[in-house]
C-alpha cells in the first residue's frame, strides 16, 4: 500500500462524488484522478522523472497543487512541497539540497521561477497555467506501473523545516508514515466520507498536507479549497456555502471569526494547530458558536500530528491534549530518563508516523533520536490524567503566523549588511501573528546604520514574515561569561519598553 494506491481506491469507490470545490468549480474523484494521471504521464514521458526522483512543488493553494502532489507520487517520485513565501535564494538552497531537477510552479511566481532557472540552468521548470498536463484533456490514461512498486517504507515526501543552524532540514516522510498519521487522525477526528474539510491554510504546510488534503481524499470526503483568506468574510462565505464540516486552522483565524461575529457556522468540529491557542479564544469561541474547538500538537518530523484534545470527554484549555491513536508520547530529562506527572522535561514521540530522518544529514538525524524516541525540542509536562502541556521551546524558534522561524537565519543575513558588528534576533508577542521577529544590532565603531536600508536588505533575501518588524541599535549585546548572547535580557528589555 502507498498513498497513490490509497487514493485510487477512493476513486474506485466513489468516482462521481465531488472531491474538491474551488470557487465556482468542482472536481469529482474521477476528474481529479484523470488530472493526476495526466501529471504522472507528463512527468515520466516529457520530463524524464524516475521513481525516487525528487520533484519540487512550488504552488499557492489551487486544484493543481492536489493533482500535482498525487501525480508525483503516482510516478513513484518524491514530493518536495516548497513554501511559496520564500525568495529565490531560499528556494535554490532547497532545490540544491534535495537534488531537484524538476519544479512545478505557476505564472504568479513566474518572475521568481525565472530567477531560479538563471541560478540553475539545468532546472526543468513547468508552470501549471500553461502545462499540457492540465491544458490537455486527460482522457483514459492507463495507470502507471510504478504506482504499485512503492511500498510503505519508500520515501514519499520531504518537508523542509527550519534548522537551528539557519539552514532548513528536509524531514523524510515515507508512504507508511503518512498513511499511519492519516489513519490516526481519521480515528481521533471521527472522520467519515460525508465530511467536507475547509482548506484555508497553505497546502505546503505539513499540517494542511495531511489533515486538509490527504485525510479527506483518502476517506472519501471533500476538500473546500479557498483561494485566499483575504478578505476573511469572502473565505468564510465560501466555507459556509459549501457546508464545510471540519475546519483545521490556526488561532489567528478563530480570533478573526470571533471578531467577525457571524450568526452561525456550519462546522461540526474546529481544529487548531501550528501555534498555541490562547485559552480565552477557546472559551469565547465555544461559548459563542457551540462548536468544539480542539487544540492539538504536531511537528513536521511526525507527519505531523501527535496529540489532540478529545472530541468527547474532557478538553483542557491550555493543553495540547492526549496522544492520538497508535502514537506514544513521553517527557524525558536530558539523560533520557522518563519523567513522571508534572515533571518538566523534553516532549518525546515515537510511532509509525515518525520520520525516517533528515535528508542527507545523518548527524542531524542522530541528534534527533534517542533510544527510539524523536526529540521534539519542545519543553513541557503531562498531568496526572495524561494530558500534555507545552511550556517552552528548547530550540531558539519563533512562531510567526504558525510558521517556524529561526533567529539564526535572520541574523546571518543581517551580518552581511555593511557596518554590522553583531546582532541578535528575538521574538516579541503579537496578538495577530503569534510572534514577530525583532533585531538588536550593534554597529562597527564609527559606522552609522540606517534602519530602513537594513530592513530592505533583509527583505530582498528572506520571506516577508521573517523580516524584523523593528530594529534596535545598541552599543553592545548582553553576553554571559562564556560569550553567549543573553537573549532573555533582550526579551526583558522589549517587555520593559512595552513591545
Amino acid at each position: 500500500m502507498n498513498l497513490a494506491v490509497a487514493f485510487r481506491e477512493s476513486v474506485k469507490k466513489r468516482p462521481d462524488k465531488i472531491a474538491l470545490f474551488w470557487g465556482d468549480q468542482q472536481f469529482s474523484y474521477s476528474a481529479l484522478h484523470a488530472r493526476t494521471l495526466s501529471v504522472t504521464r507528463h512527468l515520466i514521458e516529457s520530463l524524464g522523472v524516475q521513481p525516487g526522483d525528487r520533484v519540487g512543488l512550488w504552488l499557492k493553494n489551487r486544484p493543481e497543487f492536489v493533482s500535482s502532489f498525487l501525480g508525483i507520487l503516482s510516478a513513484g517520485a518524491v514530493v518536495v512541497p516548497i513554501n511559496n513565501f520564500l525568495k529565490p535564494d531560499e528556494v535554490n538552497y532547497i532545490l540544491q539540497d534535495a537534488g531537484i531537477n524538476v519544479l512545478i510552479s505557476e505564472q504568479e511566481l513566474g518572475a521568481q521561477v525565472s530567477a531560479l532557472t538563471a541560478m540553475r540552468p539545468g532546472l526543468k521548470a513547468v508552470l501549471v497555467d500553461e502545462w499540457p498536463a492540465f491544458a490537455q484533456a486527460a482522457g483514459a490514461i492507463s495507470e502507471p506501473g510504478t504506482v504499485s512498486a512503492r511500498g510503505p517504507s519508500d520515501l514519499a515526501v520531504i518537508i523542509y523545516t527550519a534548522g537551528t543552524t539557519g539552514r532548513p532540514k528536509g524531514a523524510m516522510l515515507s508512504h507508511g508514515n503518512l498513511l499511519h498519521n492519516i489513519e490516526s487522525c481519521r480515528l481521533v477526528l471521527e472522520t467519515v466520507d460525508v465530511d467536507s474539510f475547509g482548506v484555508i491554510l497553505p497546502l505546503f504546510h505539513s499540517y494542511m498536507m495531511t489533515v486538509g488534503m490527504l485525510l479527506p481524499l483518502l476517506v472519501g470526503g471533500t476538500m473546500v479549497l479557498v483561494r485566499s483568506l483575504h478578505p476573511p468574510n469572502q473565505a468564510l462565505r465560501e466555507l459556509m456555502e459549501r457546508r464545510a464540516t471540519i475546519l483545521p486552522a490556526i488561532p489567528q483565524f478563530y480570533r478573526a471569526l470571533l471578531a467577525a461575529a457571524p450568526p452561525a457556522l456550519p462546522f461540526r468540529l474546529c481544529v487548531s494547530g501550528a501555534a498555541p491557542l490562547p485559552v480565552q479564544v477557546l472559551k469565547d469561541f465555544e461559548a459563542r458558536f457551540g462548536i468544539p474547538l480542539i487544540e492539538g500538537y504536531g511537528l513536521s518530523e511526525a507527519s505531523p500530528v501527535v496529540a489532540k484534545n478529545p472530541i468527547h470527554g474532557v478538553r483542557k484549555p491550555g493543553s495540547i491534549g492526549l496522544p492520538i491513536p497508535n502514537v506514544e508520547m513521553s517527557v524525558q530529562d536530558e539523560q533520557g530518563r522518563l519523567l513522571g506527572p508534572n515533571e518538566i522535561g523534553e516532549i518525546c514521540v515515537r510511532g509509525g508516523n515518525v520520520m525516517l530522518g533528515y535528508w542527507n544529514k545523518p548527524e542531524e538525524t542522530a541528534k534527533a533520536f534517542r533510544n527510539g524516541w524523536l526529540l521534539t525540542g519542545d519543553i513541557g509536562y503531562r498531568d496526572a490524567e495524561g494530558y500534555y502541556y507545552i511550556t517552552d521551546r528548547k530550540k531558539d524558534m519563533l512562531l510567526v503566523n504558525g510558521i517556524n522561524v529561526y533567529p539564526r537565519e535572520i541574523e546571518e543575513v543581517i551580518y552581511q549588511f555593511p557596518g554590522v558588528r553583531e546582532c541578535a534576533v528575538v521574538g516579541r508577542p503579537d496578538p495577530r501573528r503569534g510572534e514577530q521577529p525583532v533585531a538588536f544590532v550593534a554597529p562597527l565603531e564609527g559606522a552609522t546604520l540606517d534602519e530602513t536600508a537594513l530592513v530592505q536588505f533583509v527583505r530582498e533575501k528572506l520571506a516577508d514574515y521573517k523580516v524584523p518588524r523593528k530594529i534596535h541599535f545598541v552599543s553592545n549585546l548582553p553576553r554571559n561569561a562564556a560569550g553567549k548572547v543573553l537573549k532573555t535580557q533582550l526579551r526583558e528589555l522589549l517587555a520593559q519598553q512595552g513591545e
